[in-house]
């Protein structure tokens, strides 16, 4: 039965958004890509979804604060596997201009596996589709169903 399910949500990944205390510039970015159709990722075979529980790939913007840090913990860890992170913009990446600030615990690779980084500040939603795409097929070798 899980082959089945494999096979036929190969074409469909679910997309879920995690900030993680950002300043809202990725995340305006990031829905760049819900809603204009020159950069929407539906093109690509991947929808946004409301619920970490049906996601396959999360994409997390921010430095990760001291205070949303068991939250974002707790999320990610609802995502069923397997699934692929993507860290969008260099909050994620390094802390960015908030890397020294007292409440920043990031970047989000001490706390979380990162596959796929997508630099910026905020990163082009061309960039934001680029690294969609390749964690699309990272998580497609996740399930086995391409080789390499």
């Amino acid at each position: 039965m899980s082959d089945i399910l494999n096979k036929l949500s190969v074409r469909s990944p679910w997309l879920f958004r995690i900030n993680a205390g950002s300043c809202n510039g990725c995340d305006v970015e990031l829905a760049t890509t819900a809603c204009i159709p020159r950069y929407d990722v539906e093109r690509f075979g991947c929808r946004y979804c409301g619920s970490p529980r049906h996601a396959d790939i999360v994409l997390i913007t921010g430095p990760l604060t001291a205070r949303v840090k068991d939250k974002v913990l707790k999320v990610w860890d609802e995502i069923p596997n397997p699934k692929v992170t993507v860290a969008v913009g260099i909050c994620p990446i390094s802390g960015g201009v908030f890397r020294e600030g007292y409440s920043i615990v990031g970047p989000i690779d001490r706390y979380i596996p990162v596959d796929v980084n997508v630099p910026g500040c905020p990163p082009r939603p061309q960039a934001i589709l680029e690294g969609v795409v390749l964690a699309k097929q990272i998580w497609m070798k996740k399930l086995g169903l391409v080789e390499g």
